[in-house]
């Protein structure tokens, strides 16, 4: 099991797991919408292998604090807060779902600190691609629920900047699909690799949350990416 910790970052407190030797070449793991950092254990455990591995728990999401401010920006803000206090320059970026968009606009805003990207079940910045969630879950929640309404809505109308600004990541990228099991809409995935300048497209055929499914065959190939 992954060593929990826990960061200030401005006014936020950001928990987060670690793997791997503390020595190793770092990478940061992004949860998706609704989920949090214990959705990479097993994938953090193998990525640990070869990497130092630090996967956050969003604002908002699992241990880290609920502040009811919620944008894909803020968040955004907070990763590069916590690559700061933690004094990691250049890492390694994988983000699930909400985390990779969080990712990708890390790697365009702030392309000094993100040496390869990896895009797993991304929504694209493309609008109507995404419903928004408006009727809470009966059940209790790891995370706060007006962070999804508030996620929801921005991917549902993304700011057309996001697009427009996909030729500006300059890191290696690489966009992982779940394929035709997965929840999410395939289709545009290829129209947003073709606008990222260097970019790979592969799929893992295990649905949306495949780097749950298939955590070593992902972890593989995050690795395969991350050392070519």
């Amino acid at each position: 099991m992954g060593e929990h910790s826990v960061v200030d970052v401005g006014d936020v407190r950001l928990a987060y797991r670690t793997w791997g030797d503390s020595y190793g070449a770092p990478v940061v793991l992004l949860h998706g919408l609704g989920s949090s950092s214990a959705s990479w254990e097993e994938a953090g455990q193998a990525l640990g292998e070869e990497w130092r591995v630090y996967a956050i728990d969003l604002r908002g999401h699992g241990e880290s604090d609920w502040p009811d401010e919620y944008s894909v920006e803020l968040m955004r803000d907070d990763v590069l807060g916590f690559l700061d206090e933690l004094e990691l320059d250049r890492v390694g970026v994988v983000g699930h779902g909400m985390g990779g968009v969080v990712a990708r606009l890390l790697a365009q805003d702030n392309s000094d600190r993100v040496e390869r990207l990896v895009l797993e079940e991304t929504p694209p910045p493309f609008p109507g691609g995404t419903e928004v969630a408006d009727v809470r879950p009966d059940e209790p929640l790891d995370y706060d629920w007006p962070v999804a309404a508030a996620i929801t809505r921005q991917l549902a109308d993304p700011d057309p900047d996001w697009a427009e600004s996909l030729g500006e990541i300059v890191a290696p990228t690489m966009i992982i699909t779940g394929g035709p099991d997965s929840s999410m809409p395939q289709d545009r995935m290829q129209d947003m690799a073709a606008l990222i300048p260097d970019c790979r497209l592969i799929t893992i055929p295990a649905g949306h949350y495949l780097h749950e499914e298939r955590p070593r065959p992902f972890a593989h190939e995050v690795t395969e990416f991350m050392t070519s």
